[in-house]
């Protein structure tokens, strides 16, 4: 049975919920920006772990931005590309200037976001990476394998909603994948939330500030 969570908030409370069982260690919460962070801040919130963000890109469909074909993530070198890509017939030098554009985001992001802090360490520890839900799943995707270079200890993804097909694909990239909707009709993220409205850098920073704060006690 599917249901619909009232906004982001809501879902971060419902999955903090499931993730209270999930074994963890003093977590590391990274949320993927921008609609990842407010699901990410009330996971922290409820674990009492520090608050971070982790930057990935979506790579658009020329045309039809929202359907993903790839991502590129903090620390990769090339970007994540999707079976959509394929799909689509997109080349490889249609995507390169596409994975620029993608990429010259993704530095803005980590130079607004972070203002020349360094992410948390994350070797040897439990990570959960938080989203406000997942459609291709390829940015997650790119997030993961970026993060999986740093040698965490266990490597949670957790999302409120998501196709069962994509569930499928990301629980072989992460340790544990929390995802309590896995509708099989599924058109967009958005349909599963009452208030879907969209996140801005400022509510990104206000979320993060906070996070900071726990940052001590939770280590």
């Amino acid at each position: 049975m599917t249901q619909r969570f009232a906004n982001r908030a809501d879902a971060g409370r419902q999955l903090a919920r499931h993730l209270a069982g999930a074994g963890l260690t003093a977590p590391l919460v990274l949320g993927l920006p921008r609609g990842g962070v407010p699901v990410a801040a009330e996971i922290a919130a409820a674990l009492n772990a520090p608050l971070g963000v982790f930057v990935a890109q979506k790579i658009g469909l020329p045309g039809q931005e929202e359907a993903g074909i790839g991502a590129v993530a903090e620390g990769l070198a090339e970007p994540v590309v999707s079976a959509p890509a394929a799909a689509a017939g997109i080349r490889q030098e249609q995507l390169e200037p596409l994975a620029g554009r993608a990429r010259a985001e993704l530095d803005r992001r980590v130079s607004r976001y972070r203002a020349g802090r360094p992410l948390p360490p994350v070797t040897g520890r439990d990570v959960v990476v938080a989203d406000d839900g997942l459609a291709t799943g390829v940015t997650a995707e790119a997030a993961l394998l970026a993060l999986r270079r740093q040698q965490p200890r266990q490597l949670v993804l957790a999302v409120p909603v998501c196709p069962p097909e994509t569930a499928h694909r990301l629980a072989a990239v992460a340790d544990q994948l929390i995802c309590p909707q896995k509708p099989a009709m599924f058109t967009a993220v958005s349909q599963w939330y009452e208030d879907f409205s969209p996140v801005t850098d400022e509510e990104v920073l206000r979320a993060l500030r906070t996070g900071h704060r726990r940052e001590g006690p939770a280590r």
